[in-house]
């Protein structure tokens, strides 16, 4: 789930960190597989397994293929202003920008 003080696209398909969109995990994942895909993800952080980071991201819909099936495209990556988020990124706060950043 986004941290709660990144700004997080409308659709809820993107978090805004470091200055680039980043996917959001699937909202229709169950809630236990959810946390246990957590779990394996931040051990393979504290591993340094960059197999098994890539497994758990997949697995969350942060990674692979998109989550979403109404055909529209992944903009991971990208700033919000090259996308059609920029309105939505044009229209935050200060404070709202600085905390994807």
């Amino acid at each position: 789930m986004p941290r709660k003080d990144r700004p997080q696209s409308p659709d809820g398909r993107y978090l805004v960190a470091k200055g680039i969109l980043k996917r959001c995990t699937n909202p229709d994942l169950d809630e236990s597989i959810r946390r246990k895909t957590v779990k394996k993800l931040m051990q393979a952080r504290l591993a340094r397994d960059k197999t098994a980071t890539l497994e758990a991201k997949i697995a969350l819909g942060e990674a692979g293929p998109v989550w979403w099936d109404d055909n529209q495209p992944d903009y991971s990556g990208k700033h919000p202003s090259d996308t059609p988020y920029a309105s939505w990124w044009d229209s935050l706060d200060e404070a709202a920008k600085q905390a994807g950043m």
